[in-house]
Formats: structure tokens, C-alpha cells, sequence
């Protein structure tokens, strides 16, 4: 009877995962199997943000490497590369979340990026698009004013990485 019922669990769970979504890693990749070479020109930024694109081109770069097999190229007008990826910084904002009680002052700031993202592939196809891909992060202001400075450049740093670890695995994981 226990092995009837464990049987039971097991088959219940396999028809429950194969409905859910779940799939192996690379089994829904947008990137056809014959890229093996990516194209990541410096980001169009429309934005007032310094330094803003570029940081957010590197961590992709970055990521890139990381996670894929794939050749990166940095430089060039993308003619070598099998695809290239294409970014634009459409919005970035910085908005107060926190107020210390004791001064009135903010405490945290939260900032946001929104980018219109595109894989496109030598033959002009696009391979993955997303017109408005979103992060946010938030970070601690400090009473100095260059400390401030200092910490505004620290977080974009950082919420590059993060946009960068989300955009890759949308772009090769996600589903259509």
C-alpha cells in the first residue's frame, strides 16, 4: 500500500511539474544555437545619469562572460559578431524612500532604471526584444554632501550588476 501511495506522489508531482513551467536551464533560450558571437556596443543612454550606460554595458559584459560560452565583443560596429545587443537607458530616476524621524532627512533613496533592450542577429532578426526592462535599487544617503556623490556612483555600480544578472537570464531563459 506505501509504495502504491509513493508511486502515486511521484506521478502526481511529475504531471505537476511538467505544467508549471518548469524546464531545464538553455531548454527555452531565445539565442538559436548557431550564435556564438555577441556584439555589446556601449548603451544609448537618454539620460542625464553619469557614466550611467557605460557602467550598465560593462556589467552585461560582464554577465556575458560569466554565464555563457558565448565571444563577447566590446569594440567594432558589430559586423563580426553573429547578433548583437543592443541597449538604450530610457529613464533613470532617483526617489526618496526613507526620512529619518530624528532630522527629517531622507534616509534612502530608490532608484530606477527602465531600458528598451534588443537582440538582433546578423540577418536582421530579432532574437529577443523587451522595450521596457525595469530594476530598481535601493541605497543609504549620507549627511556629507560628497559622500552622497560617492554613494550615487556605488549604487548604480550595483544595480548594474543586478540589471545585468536579470537581463541575461530573461534573455536566455525566459519564455515566449
Amino acid at each position: 500500500m506505501r509504495r502504491l501511495i509513493g508511486f502515486g506522489l511521484v506521478v502526481m508531482l511529475a504531471v505537476v511539474m511538467s505544467g508549471c513551467g518548469y524546464h531545464q536551464v538553455g531548454a527555452a533560450t531565445h539565442v538559436p544555437g548557431n550564435v556564438r558571437t555577441l556584439a555589446v556596443p556601449i548603451f544609448v543612454s537618454k539620460v542625464q545619469g553619469f557614466n550611467t550606460e557605460t557602467m550598465f554595458t560593462q556589467a552585461v559584459v560582464r554577465e556575458l562572460n560569466a554565464r555563457t560560452n558565448y565571444r563577447v565583443l566590446t569594440s567594432g560596429d558589430g559586423s563580426d559578431a553573429d547578433a548583437v545587443l543592443k541597449g538604450t537607458i530610457l529613464t533613470e530616476t532617483v526617489a526618496p524612500l526613507t526620512y529619518d524621524a530624528s532630522s527629517g532627512q531622507t534616509s534612502s533613496y530608490l532608484v530606477s532604471v527602465t531600458a528598451s533592450v534588443q537582440l538582433v542577429a546578423h540577418d536582421g532578426t530579432v532574437l529577443y526584444s523587451n522595450d521596457a526592462f525595469a530594476w530598481r535599487e535601493q541605497y543609504q544617503s549620507t549627511q556629507d554632501l560628497s559622500g552622497f556623490v560617492q554613494e550615487d556612483g556605488a549604487a548604480v555600480r550595483r544595480m548594474s550588476r543586478d540589471f545585468a544578472e536579470a537581463l541575461v537570464s530573461d534573455m536566455l531563459e525566459s519564455f515566449r
